[in-house]
């Protein structure tokens, strides 16, 4: 096989390990709380106060190891959290909750370097435009006019460098190998990039995100390949 192996697939499937370890190595994540299931079995009015206290509304609500959106809330009002934790851990016994923030979905390419020790190669930046509310299972997978995708993203060419710069820094921090596709939020208020989570697994047919970010980016997919194999 190619790409990742076994530890950063790990820590790439746990949204709250792998802040944890961006956030050690210096790369901007949303604010957060975790919550375990037996916490909030034992007292859930404790957690809605942590949450309060920590965070505030909006609140997005995500099992950490579920992928597609599954699972995943948008909480506006405090009142709404407790049915929300109770149907994320319906997924999984540990749920990230994390600050909700005006933000566009900007996704990279990363590919491991063939130079030992160098960065990882970094693509140009694709957008993920939802027509939702937020970029959910339903959007995703079940309506056709769900997103859109914008490839390449347009950012300014200052913005498309810090973006890269965290993608390298995420793949390395996250102890990434071959290839893998790294999601940021870019707050439409401050400009500030996140790192929002890795896919160690990116989709990869000829017209899944990952090759046509490096496709645009002048790599081609029969080359990408290539690229994979040697590495």
């Amino acid at each position: 096989f190619v790409g990742c192996g076994v530890m950063a697939s790990a820590i790439g499937m746990d949204k709250e390990v792998s802040k944890r370890l961006a956030r050690d190595a210096g790369i901007p994540i949303v604010p957060y709380v975790s919550v375990r299931a037996g916490e909030f079995e034992r007292d859930p009015d404790a957690v809605s106060a942590r949450v309060e206290r920590e965070l505030g509304m909006p609140v997005f609500v995500k099992p950490v190891t579920m992928g597609s959106s599954v699972g995943v809330h948008k909480v506006k009002a405090l009142g709404d959290l407790r049915a929300a934790l109770a149907d994320a851990f319906r997924y999984d016994p540990k749920v990230l909750i994390e600050k909700a923030i005006p933000a566009r979905e900007v996704e990279l390419a990363a590919l491991e370097s063939r130079v030992p020790g160098e960065p990882a190669r970094v693509s140009g930046s694709g957008e993920i435009v939802p027509h939702h509310e937020f970029y959910s299972y339903e959007a995703k997978y079940l309506d056709e006019n769900g997103a859109a995708l914008k490839l390449p993203s347009g950012l300014p060419a200052a913005q498309e460098a810090r973006a890269r710069d965290i993608a390298a820094r995420a793949f390395a921090a996250l102890e990434c190998e071959g290839m893998a596709r790294v999601d940021l939020f870019l707050d439409r208020d401050k400009g500030d990039f996140y790192l929002n989570e890795i896919n160690t697994i990116p989709g990869f047919t000829s017209i899944s995100m990952y090759p046509k970010m490096w496709e645009v980016s002048g790599l081609p997919y029969t080359a990408l390949l290539t690229v994979l194999v040697e590495l």
